[in-house]
């Protein structure tokens, strides 16, 4: 009675995953998983009651995950699945069979469940180079118009010796024995009355899934050397500040057959001594005099271009501000068929030293402007200064 009495205070193992009697094998993993990841004793450190229902789990995963244990549970109920239920000794049991928890927890974890589930990716596999990045300066003018570069660069690329496969000539890698060539092992594990396995990287050949036993000598058996190179690198015109070219493939070489990596090129701008740039646009300040100013004039611009002219207006104020169109950065986005305007603001500019006709003529400018001029002038307003001292 005790024996049955014990048995009968088990959950249907149906209603422990939460789902209805004869559920299919998509429905029971789908379950496990979710439930799993729940209450594994990782996520919930010192939770005895957590962990009796991680065990619980897994004992009704470990028998309706398994098609002939599932089928007797469906017709006899625990009978047919405990030895104890028709008299028969020894106690309850179950094999998780194939269940690879790494593989469960590592679809949540992205392959390792608290360093115990799983052990590092598979590094056999042909894997991309790493990519390079280095920095480029350029001139104001380069940066718009574009201009061809030669970077010289330290890269890994294949060794010409072994042809990349580390092995000194003549001789070939062993596929590591533990492993396979998978570059991981299943490693079978027991804790709290169930078994699992679990996937660790392969100590032997260290997740490369060969054995080098005569290593090249010119790479030391890695497949790689290092090597100077000169490349050539185009810029488009429109570039600016920050931006990068990608040359592909021009990286670090790849490993165990992968494709080499790429270059990234960031440029870097010289300020220019009289254009300040805002996207595709060119700013610049003019300096004018106040008879241009006033009278209007004819005036040669700099552009990225060369100079051209423009004539201002009569009584033109200072920090007035034209567009020169087409006279700006071309758009890098637009291949260089679009470009973008310049800007010129002008800045009337004071003398700071006049001669003395040039003050008089100035007095006179400003008597016949209504301005208060000293009496005689240049002449009157000297001689006054004088008598006072």
């Amino acid at each position: 009675m005790r024996r049955r009495h014990m048995a009968e205070q088990k959950r249907d193992y149906y209603e422990v995953l939460g789902l209805s009697k004869g559920a299919g094998e998509e429905e029971l993993k789908k379950a496990y998983r979710k439930l799993a990841k729940k209450y594994h004793p990782d996520v919930n450190p010192g939770d005895k009651d957590a962990e009796a229902k991680f065990k619980e789990i897994n004992e009704a995963y470990g028998i309706l995950s398994d098609p002939e244990k599932k089928a007797r549970y469906d017709q006899f109920g625990f009978a047919g699945v405990d030895p104890s239920y028709g008299g028969g000794g020894g106690g309850f049991g179950f094999d998780m069979g194939d269940i690879d928890l790494g593989d469960i927890f590592g679809s949540f974890f992205g392959g390792g469940f608290g360093g115990g589930f799983g052990g590092g990716g598979r590094r056999n596999g042909p894997q991309k180079g790493e990519t390079l990045r280095v920095d480029l300066t350029l001139t104001f003018d380069e940066a718009a118009f574009g201009c061809t570069k030669e970077i010289d660069l330290n890269r890994t690329e294949v060794c010409e010796e072994c042809k990349g496969s580390g092995c000194a000539p003549g001789t070939t890698a062993e596929t590591c024995p533990d492993c396979r060539g998978t570059g991981q092992v299943r490693i079978q594990r027991g804790a709290g009355g169930f078994a699992f396995s679990t996937t660790t990287t392969c100590s032997k050949c260290r997740g490369t899934g060969r054995l080098i036993h005569s290593p090249c000598k010119k790479c030391s058996g890695t497949g790689n050397e290092r090597r100077k190179k000169r490349i050539s690198v185009t810029i488009p015109a429109g570039i600016n500040e920050g931006q990068a070219v990608s040359l592909r493939g021009q990286g670090n070489a790849g490993t165990n057959g992968g494709p080499s990596g790429d270059l990234l090129v960031r440029v870097k701008v010289k300020p220019h001594p009289q254009f300040k740039r805002d996207g595709i646009t060119v700013l610049y300040e003019h300096p004018i005099s106040f008879y241009q100013a006033a009278m209007g004039a004819e005036l040669e611009i700099p552009t990225i271009d060369g100079k051209v002219k423009y004539d201002i207006p009569a009584g033109t104020q200072t920090g007035t501000t034209f567009r020169l169109r087409g006279k700006g950065i071309p758009d890098l986005n637009s291949r260089g068929q679009r470009r973008g305007d310049q800007y010129v603001t002008v800045k009337i500019q004071v003398p700071t030293s006049l001669s003395a006709e040039q003050k008089e003529a100035l007095n006179a400018f400003g008597a016949a402007m209504g301005e208060k001029v000293p009496e005689g002038g240049f002449k009157g307003f000297f001689e006054k200064k004088k008598k006072k001292k």
